[in-house]
């Protein structure tokens, strides 16, 4: 074999990672691959990921990347674009299809990271931690009172209506379970007996949930159909003491009428770990005190971020090397 050859048979495999990574797993991605990183963690224009894709056989992508026609116009090589996350609504999963990729996610192994934040903030909107915690920093704590210290809504012994029962609405539901909580939930297709008896949750409509939950939580893959699941019109239905708690996609809420209710005092309070357009954060919400805002953090803790890294990776890895990506969306794509 001449140089050459040798020199091309070598040659590693390019791929993209189109946001930042812990530096130790980028270096582990190094030593099989050509990597095109972007650790300063810069939000690509569309034309800069159109760019991105051409060349490169596989892309570690996250939801700020818009996966459609347009950006994979150019991306003859391209095998895979793995997500790291479990939804997946930055996915035009037909013209990815169409285009003959693989595109994958990182399901189950955020599951109970995403399941405990979404408690915890349930916790806080009913309880009124965050405003509280502005209440003491602006020096307005004098002294201990039974009634003029911000009083909230418990949650033992109330009813949870959950709104999405897969993986994590079930983690959910298993978490009130040990508060003692009444759980309701309605779902597209409703859960085998057998789920529904672990979790200890009655199937009902998506209205008798409104009307009767005390706290509604969120927990639905975004679709063009799940578009303002909760407006205007379901937020009237709610109980002027209940609360909302959205850990699922920003647009599952029509985020200016959730805004209108709590400053009508329609609904008790609102916490709110995803937005429309994020990050940008309807300015009606800032404006209110009766509101927890989170910067989309529910799967954020190291262990469970570097799972999800370690997941597409290998979701990646498959696709290239010619096998089936563990966690693989569009199935009919794989020809092995």
């Amino acid at each position: 074999m001449n140089t050459s050859a040798q020199s091309h048979s070598l040659q590693k495999p390019k791929i993209l990672v189109a946001r930042a990574i812990f530096p130790d797993q980028l270096a582990k991605l190094e030593e099989s691959f050509e990597v095109q990183s972007n650790q300063e963690d810069r939000i690509y224009s569309a034309d800069e990921l159109k760019k991105a894709l051409s060349g490169v056989v596989g892309a570690l992508v996250t939801g700020s990347e818009r996966i459609d026609a347009g950006a994979l116009a150019d991306a003859k090589d391209l095998k895979i674009v793995a997500n790291i996350s479990v939804g997946y609504n930055n996915f035009d999963v037909p013209a990815i299809t169409a285009a003959g990729v693989m595109a994958s996610n990182t399901p189950d192994v955020l599951t109970d990271t995403t399941a405990d934040f979404g408690f915890a903030l349930l916790m806080a909107t009913a309880r009124r931690i965050t405003e509280s915690e502005h209440w003491v920093r602006a020096g307005n704590w004098k002294q201990w009172s039974l009634i003029n210290n911000p009083l909230g809504m418990d949650l033992h012994h109330t009813t949870i209506g959950i709104i999405g029962m897969g993986r994590i609405g079930q983690g959910i539901a298993k978490r009130a379970s040990g508060f003692g909580m009444n759980v309701i939930y309605h779902n597209r297709s409703r859960l085998p007996e057998a789920d529904e008896k672990a979790c200890r949750a009655t199937y009902v409509s998506k209205e008798e949930l409104l009307k009767t939950a005390d706290h509604v939580v969120l927990v639905l893959p975004y679709t063009p159909e799940n578009h303002h699941t909760i407006g205007e019109k379901e937020l009237a239905l709610m109980k002027p003491t209940a609360t909302l708690v959205n850990i699922a996609r920003g647009g599952i809420v029509d985020d200016l009428a959730l805004a209108q209710a709590l400053k009508a005092k329609k609904i008790f309070a609102a916490g709110l770990d995803v937005f429309e357009g994020e990050p940008t954060v309807n300015p009606e919400l800032l404006k209110l005190s009766n509101i927890v805002l989170a910067p989309h953090i529910a799967s954020a803790s190291e262990k469970t971020r570097r799972a999800m890294v370690d997941l597409a990776v290998k979701n990646l890895t498959a696709a290239v090397a010619g096998t089936k990506p563990p966690s693989l969306i569009n199935t009919e794509v794989f020809k092995g």
